[in-house]
């Protein structure tokens, strides 16, 4: 195989990798960085991106080394899709925070800080609850989180799918 960064798939499929790391990096930073504690739906919206990434990292891979193009479009199709996906997920995770319709169960009701004390840590991490899912921590544009993940996902499926139905060069 030869170094082809010509085709037109290794830019999208570069773009679509990137533009993935980006959110879940920028998600990982609200947490971390912003202290933002996710609920149970905000960690599950992740997972596309956690399992999107190599997907389009491969597909990247193989646009450059000049793989065959049907490889590269199929790795941008499914990467699509599982964007698709992260939408869909972004959109119940907006509507349980709308009162549209009833989150999980699983969800909890409110969040305390783990204690200091070493000798109580564990039972503490049993006892210890994430954020309600039904609750917005953070709004910009009237758009929480969650809704900010349907916008995102939907742009990068339209890159993933986009790149999916280009011609080799």
């Amino acid at each position: 195989m030869t170094i082809c960064p010509s085709r037109p798939y290794t830019a999208v499929a570069a773009l679509l990798a990137a533009g993935m790391a980006a959110t879940v990096g920028g998600a990982l930073g609200f947490e971390h960085i912003g202290g933002y504690i996710p609920c149970a739906l905000c960690l599950l919206q992740r997972d596309p991106y956690y399992y999107g990434i190599p997907v389009a990292l491969a597909a990247t891979a193989s646009a450059a080394l000049g793989g065959p193009a049907w490889l590269t479009r199929g790795l941008l199709g499914i990467a699509g899709i599982m964007m698709l996906v992260g939408a869909g997920m972004g959109v119940y995770h907006a509507g349980v925070e709308w009162s549209f319709w009833e989150g999980p169960a699983t969800c909890a009701t409110s969040a305390q800080g783990v204690t200091q004390n070493a000798g109580d840590l564990l039972s503490d991490l049993n006892a210890k609850h994430g954020p309600s899912c039904t609750e917005a921590s953070f709004r910009l544009l009237g758009l929480s989180f969650a809704g900010w993940n349907v916008i995102v996902s939907l742009v990068l499926a339209a890159i993933a799918f986009t790149g999916a139905r280009a011609k080799a060069a």
